[in-house]
């Protein structure tokens, strides 16, 4: 595929409304795992953590913790891990 036709079918999506952020690049991959410190909780219960700004959700964490997180899913706008190593006490 050349590039230009890279171009096109991005213009496509985003004709489809698709959102920017559904094309930029994310500040973590799937599978890596990072150390993260835990700044608030979502509506549904969920810990939530930024990188770069990009927001990561972590169930089974509350406001304050400091975890190992192993991220499961990449999405436009946010990512979901999974606690790798428990909060340190």
């Amino acid at each position: 595929m050349s590039n230009e036709d890279e171009h096109s079918e991005e213009s496509s999506l985003k004709r489809r409304g698709f959102p920017e952020t559904y094309f930029q690049a994310k500040p973590v991959k799937i599978g890596e795992e990072i150390e993260v410190n835990i700044s608030e909780v979502s509506k549904r219960g969920d810990g939530v953590t930024r990188v770069e700004g990009y927001v990561i959700f972590i169930s089974d964490t509350k406001q304050g913790d400091n975890v190992k997180v192993r991220i499961t899913q990449i999405r436009p706008n946010y990512a979901i891990a999974q606690i790798v190593q428990p909060p340190q006490q």
